[in-house]
């Protein structure tokens, strides 16, 4: 655990804000799934983290006197990931969530201190896997990859065991549970034989207990780049914010591996860190989010608000709306092609889609950016990365020290003027078929990295405002709107890459989603 100390006058204004607590040894302060209700500091004694399984210390390093115990997820209104447990007589300060979120905006170096433990923490944990959230048999079962990439994604820690190993029997034993089926576990007393990412959401508490027709200022649909950006600077002005994402935070450039051109990361970083950074950014002041959630419909009522009803049925009532839903990756017109989506084709290359490819052969799709940074992060663990290009150059489309680096990689081949045309396999995907031409190659592969085209998220709209012949969200002088991103409908914003006419890069959206917000201001404070 992280032993950055906070200052003598931060344990003075924590201990004024909380209450006394004394746990004798053995006593176990939280379960995982708890709800985070309080931030603890650590008085007198030692708290350490409990493996739930075996009863055992999980984590090496132990928690004393001037320490807290918090997790990232405290910003939030989350559970604990883990079980905490008194290795010996222990005092502590207990302090309420909702007065410790006041008492850090007051005094921004304590939460500074605070924010920056947290977030190392969750970082050790997904390092480590230190977790109380197992798979079993995600090599066999595709319900549990789709928790794996849900987890992965949205950087859950969580600890995968093949079927029949002995760890994956000892774990499933200790639950009571089959040792030769799959499940995702979480905790002792949570078994999920069928489980799906919103079950896991609300086990962990990412998945918002909304109120139906609860009001908020706005509502920023999608949480890529461009969404996470208006949640910080939305939070940050004091607007009762909530961002709602369907499938993880990060969106598209959430599957980008590296990310070498964006300011201010001259080595590079990944885009799921980079728009993690942002989210606990904008949890810090107070913006909430919500996943997975889709947003299956939007309503422009009388009053000039609107009224968004979610895949859950669950409806919220909005005075502006932020459109940030991105693009995604379009599914091409393959036989089978659907049947093998988790089993070997996917559309993102991340650590998790990586683990599948160790010493293949694998296949990217694409002329892009995302489609080269793929190509270059698979190289260092496949033996053999084709890119197929349907086109006969990469200069429109790619970076020159991308492509560059491609070209220069001998572990990477370029196939211009290529396409897959058909896929095979059993339960998993097997090899494909490439198309040259006239010319047909089958190719040995146990994965297919799907990164062409870019189709917007619109459909949910509902004619409410102007879209473009592609199905791309029209804004400023394009919808004879007054402001840059505004749309046909007042009170109605896009940015990011759903936005006709948007430069499609990760600096571009930030940039976008941090200046629509003073037009929302406005807004929301006109029909006030």
């Amino acid at each position: 655990m992280q032993r950055v100390p906070l200052a003598d006058a931060h344990i003075t204004a924590i201990r004024a804000a909380g209450k006394e607590v004394r746990y004798p040894a053995g006593a176990i302060l939280v379960r995982p799934g708890d709800p985070i209700e309080s931030f603890v500091l650590v008085e007198e004694g030692e708290i350490e983290v409990m493996n739930i399984f075996t009863g055992e210390r999980l984590v090496p390093a132990t928690l004393g006197p001037t320490q807290f115990m918090a997790d990232i997820a405290l910003l939030a209104g989350g559970s604990w990931s883990m079980a905490f447990r008194a290795a010996q007589d222990t005092r502590v300060i207990e302090v309420p969530r909702v007065e410790m979120l006041r008492l850090m905006a007051q005094v921004p170096e304590m939460s500074d201190i605070i924010i920056t433990v947290l977030a190392a923490r969750r970082r050790r944990q997904l390092e480590t896997g230190y977790s109380s959230l197992v798979l079993i048999g995600e090599e066999v079962d595709r319900n549990v990859r789709s928790i794996a990439e849900f987890a992965g994604r949205n950087r859950v820690p969580c600890v995968s065991h093949p079927l029949g190993s002995a760890q994956a029997h000892a774990v499933a034993l200790s639950c009571a549970s089959d040792p030769n089926r799959p499940a995702v576990i979480f905790g002792r007393d949570t078994v999920i034989h069928d489980p799906t990412p919103r079950t896991i959401a609300r086990l962990i508490g990412m998945n918002q207990d909304l109120v139906n027709d609860e009001a908020v200022d706005v509502l920023i649909v999608g949480g890529g780049p461009a969404g996470v950006a208006a949640g910080v600077y939305a939070g940050a002005e004091g607007l009762n914010a909530l961002v709602t994402e369907e499938i993880a935070i990060g969106g598209q450039a959430g599957t980008s591996s590296r990310i070498e051109n964006y300011m201010g990361f001259p080595t590079g970083i990944s885009g799921a860190d980079l728009v993690w950074r942002g989210e606990v950014q904008a949890m810090k002041f107070g913006t909430r989010f919500a996943m997975p959630l889709r947003v299956t419909s939007l309503e422009y009522l009388e009053d000039r608000t609107f009224c968004a009803t979610f895949d859950t049925g669950q409806r919220i009532r909005s005075r502006a709306v932020v459109i940030a839903t991105g693009v995604q990756y379009r599914r091409m017109a393959i036989d089978r092609l659907a049947d093998f989506e988790g089993a070997g084709i996917y559309y993102s290359a991340t650590e998790n889609e990586a683990r599948f490819c160790r010493d293949a052969e694998v296949i990217v799709i694409g002329g892009g950016n995302s489609a080269g940074q793929a190509a270059m992060f698979l190289s260092r663990v496949a033996a053999r990365v084709r890119l197929l290009v349907r086109g006969n150059t990469l200069a429109t489309s790619m970076s020159n020290y991308l492509s560059s680096r491609l070209e220069a990689d001998p572990a990477i081949t370029i196939e211009y003027g290529a396409q897959v045309a058909a896929v095979h396999g059993g339960d998993r995907l097997e090899a494909v078929t490439i198309r040259r031409g006239d010319a047909l190659e089958e190719v040995e592969t146990c994965a297919v990295f799907v990164m062409v085209g870019a189709v917007p998220n619109t459909g949910w709209l509902s004619d409410l405002v102007r879209l473009d012949d592609k199905g791309f969200v029209l804004t400023g002088g394009d919808a004879n709107a007054a402001s840059p991103y505004e749309t046909s409908c007042p009170g109605i914003f896009a940015v990011g890459d759903v936005r006709a006419g948007s430069v499609k890069r990760v600096a571009s959206s930030v940039g976008e989603g941090s200046v629509v917000i003073s037009r929302v201001w406005d807004h929301v404070n006109a029909i006030d």
